[in-house]
């Protein structure tokens, strides 16, 4: 297998009921926008900012079959994309327990990049549906 220089990730992850039963998505592509892989999963029951650092942190976990060099997450969360970037302190002690788990995942890439896109991104609609797909039983 080729290694790719720069993968593209859209992750989501949502609940049903904040808290309540939760899932991820995640859609992983090539720099030719070429879908390489997805996954969906269901985590248990979590917040929705929580299971958007879960997707996050299931993403650089696979990522790192296909590049180590230069990550590029897209997801449609402001919230955690501002806490990630420190432009927001990050006051909620479990949202603070999984940004260390992700921070220590980055060090498996040169470089990772967080990317925050509007929810009608075509690709994080798909990942959105990965989400529902998993809770649906799907």
């Amino acid at each position: 297998m080729t290694k790719i220089l720069n993968l593209y990730v859209y992750t989501d992850g949502g609940s049903r009921g904040n808290p309540g039963p939760a899932a991820i998505g995640i859609v992983f592509f090539d720099e030719n926008k070429n879908k390489i892989a997805e996954y969906k999963e269901c985590i248990g029951e979590c917040t929705n900012n929580q299971a958007e650092y879960k997707a996050l942190i299931k993403a650089l976990e696979l990522a790192t079959a296909h590049c180590r060099r230069t990550i590029r997450c897209f997801l449609d969360s402001e919230l955690v994309v501002r806490q990630l970037s420190g432009r927001y302190r990050i006051k909620n002690e479990k949202l603070r327990e999984l940004f260390y788990i992700l921070k220590d995942r980055e060090k498996a890439f040169e470089k990772v990049i967080y990317n925050h896109v509007k929810r009608n991104n075509r690709f994080i609609q798909y990942a959105d549906k990965l989400v529902n797909d998993a809770l649906d039983g799907r």
